[in-house]
């Protein structure tokens, strides 16, 4: 049965990793798809081919989700190229990791910027046709290291905390037009971020996993295939972690 039969996904940061993952799974579902890259254009243009030979309706769209008046433009773009959005992906994210003591203001800003600033963006634009066709589900990508912190990512864990607070308000502010709000919380999951780290290092992350293994970025999809879904009808201001019992 396909889960997302007629909807259509706007999911920034889908050119790779579980962006990537979720625009592919949402696919063999039926949605029909648009989803954001920022530079890798011939990356972006591959996956939107593949998406397309699946049989739904695809587009890559170059777009900052960082910026304001960028993210009023995509809105703008993918309902006249599709029409309506039914689920949102706040998926866009960066790491800029280091010691508080040598982290300097610009890598403050820019994952704050990317990873908070860039779920607001595009929350605010999209409500306005949500409203009015009242129905969506908005799903923001966070992470357990907002919950629980981690040495040399305190602007990573900042960012992802607020997306806690955010979702939850979202929630309850638009929950009277049938309008869902929810976040993901990945713990460690094999990316390409995990694979350039060298094996002392992943050793040392699958110790506090008691499943003692990585996540893999289609996991991430499937739990955000439920959120986007109608199987999760009544579940809003939700964070679900999806970690392998890490930290919990």
């Amino acid at each position: 049965m396909k889960l997302l039969e007629g909807k259509t996904a706007l999911v920034t940061g889908g050119s790779r990793g579980i962006g990537e993952a979720i625009v592919k799974k949402f696919a063999e579902h039926g949605a029909n798809i648009a989803f954001t890259y920022l530079s890798s254009s011939e990356r972006a243009s591959k996956i939107e081919a593949e998406l397309n030979a699946m049989g739904i309706k695809a587009k890559a769209f170059q777009s900052d989700a960082s910026k304001f008046d960028q993210a009023e433009a995509l809105v703008k773009d993918v309902l006249e190229v599709f029409g309506q959005v039914d689920v949102l992906v706040n998926n866009a994210g960066i790491t800029r990791d280091t010691l508080m003591l040598r982290m300097n203001e610009t890598q403050w800003d820019e994952v704050i910027t990317t990873n908070l600033k860039s779920v607001f963006n595009l929350t605010k634009h999209i409500l306005r046709p949500m409203l009015k066709q009242r129905k969506g589900s908005i799903i923001n990508m966070s992470s357990v290291v907002g919950v629980f912190g981690n040495a040399g990512q305190a602007n990573y864990a900042a960012s992802k905390a607020g997306i806690f607070g955010f979702t939850k308000s979202i929630a309850k502010e638009v929950g009277s037009r049938n309008i869902r709000c929810n976040a993901l919380a990945p713990g460690f999951i094999e990316t390409d971020m995990t694979d350039a780290l060298d094996e002392k290092t992943k050793a040392a992350f699958l110790d506090g996993i008691p499943m003692r293994r990585l996540g893999k970025a289609e996991e991430i999809a499937e739990a955000t295939l439920f959120l986007a879904s109608d199987m999760s009808a009544y579940v809003s201001g939700q964070t679900i972690s999806v970690c392998g019992a890490l930290n919990c």
